[in-house]
C-alpha cells in the first residue's frame, strides 16, 4: 500500500500535557502544504496527560508505553507505527514560529541526497541556541581541563570540514526530519541510550546513507527556561547531570572505541582528588576550615562514582538499558 502521509511527527509526553498541547497546536497553525499525522508517546506520565491531550486534539494517535521508556525507545515504539514518508521527532516543549514542517520537506524533496534535516533552535526572543556542528566539537566538552590546555585538546580533535556549508556531524534531536528509506537504512535509534546521546549516535549512522544538514535560515522556539527537565546548577566542573553523562560516554564507547572512552574515564578520575585537594588548600590558605564550602567539589566526585558504576557495561559494550537508579541523579 502506497505511503499518503508526508510527515509523521512524533512527540514523547511525560508529565507535560500543557507543553503538548501547545507543540501540537503550532504544528496545525503553521503546517499547511504537506500532509500528516501526529503521534504522541506517553512514557508512564501517571498524571492526567492522556485525558487532555485527547480532549484538546482527538484526531492525534495516542501510545502508551507503560514504563517510562526514555527517548530512544518511545521514538522507535512511534516510528513503528508511522506510515510517513517522513519522520519529524519533535520535542514536546518546542513551538514552530513558521511553516518550517512544509519547508524543509520541500527541500529534502527536492535534494534526495539529503538524509535529515533540522532548523535551528530559537530561544523565544528569538535569538539562537548555541549547537554542536561536529562529533569534535562535542566530544572537546567532555574534558575538564585547565583553560589554557583547551587549546591542546581543539588541536586533538579538530572538526569535520564538508564542501556543503550546510553539512554537518549530526542534529539535535528536539527537532529532526528524517528521510523514510534512510532510516531503514541506517537502523532506528538505540534503545541502549535512556535520554541524552541517542540523537547523536543516531545522526552518525544516518549519516552513512547521506548528508545531514541545517537549514539555517528557518528555525523553531525551544522553550528551555520552561522545560521540567533542564539543569540550571551547573559549573564549569560541574556541567553534565549524571544521566546525561553517562549517556554521553556510552556514545563515545559506541563510535570512538575503548580507547576514547577510557581518556575521558581517566580525565574525571584524576580531576576529583585534585579539585577536592585543590579547594581545601585554598581554604586553609584564607585561615578557613579544609572542610568548608565543597559542596561543588563532592558533587563531582559522586557524579565520578557513579559513572564507574557503568564502566564495565559501557566498557564491553554490553547491550541494556542505561538508565540510572534515582538515587544516582546527583542534584
Amino acid at each position: 500500500m502506497p505511503l499518503v502521509i508526508d510527515v509523521s511527527i512524533l512527540i514523547i509526553n511525560y508529565k507535560c500535557p500543557d507543553l503538548t498541547i501547545a507543540a501540537i497546536r503550532s504544528v496545525r497553525e503553521w503546517t499547511r502544504r504537506v500532509s500528516y499525522e501526529v503521534i504522541v508517546v506517553d512514557n508512564e506520565s501517571q498524571d492526567d496527560s492522556r485525558e487532555r491531550v485527547l480532549a484538546a486534539e482527538p484526531a492525534i494517535t495516542w501510545i502508551d508505553m507503560g514504563y517510562n521508556a526514555g527517548f530512544a525507545r518511545a521514538n522507535n515504539r512511534a516510528i513503528r507505527e508511522a506510515s510517513g514518508r517522513y519522520y519529524l521527532l519533535l520535542n514536546a516543549d518546542t513551538l514552530l514560529c513558521s511553516d518550517v514542517i512544509d519547508e524543509s520537506v520541500r527541500r529534502m524533496d527536492a535534494e534526495p541526497e539529503l538524509t535529515a534535516s533540522a532548523p535551528l533552535q530559537l530561544h523565544e526572543d528569538g535569538t539562537r541556541h548555541p549547537f554542536y556542528r561536529s562529533f569534535a566539537e562535542f566530544r572537546r566538552v567532555f574534558y575538564i581541563v585547565p583553560i589554557r590546555f583547551q587549546g591542546f585538546v581543539e588541536k586533538c580533535l579538530p572538526a569535520t570540514q564538508y564542501a556543503d556549508p550546510r553539512q554537518h556531524d549530526w542534529l539535535v534531536g528536539a527537532f529532526m526530519l528524517v528521510r523514510r528509506e534512510a532510516a531503514e537504512k541506517a537502523g532506528l535509534l538505540d534503545e541502549s541510550f535512556f535520554m541524552y546521546g541517542e540523537d547523536v549516535e543516531w545522526s552518525y549512522r544516518l549519516g552513512k546513507t547521506g548528508k545531514l544538514v541545517y537549514f539555517e535560515d528557518l528555525g523553531f522556539i525551544h522553550l528551555t527556561n520552561d522545560s521540567p527537565f533542564r539543569r540550571k546548577d551547573v559549573s564549569y566542573v560541574n556541567r553534565f547531570n549524571t544521566q546525561m553523562q553517562v549517556s554521553n560516554l556510552l556514545w563515545l564507547r559506541k563510535q570512538y572505541g575503548r580507547g576514547a572512552y577510557l581518556v575521558v574515564m581517566l580525565n574525571y578520575l584524576i580531576l576529583a582528588p585534585v579539585f577536592l585537594g585543590w579547594k581545601m588548600t585554598v581554604n586553609l590558605l584564607k585561615g578557613k576550615s579544609p572542610f568548608r564550602d565543597l559542596d561543588n567539589q563532592l558533587r563531582f566526585a559522586r557524579r565520578v562514582r557513579v559513572l564507574l558504576h557503568y564502566f564495565w557495561p559501557t566498557w564491553t559494550n554490553k547491550p541494556g538499558f542505561y538508565r540510572i537508579k534515582p538515587e544516582e541523579n546527583i542534584a
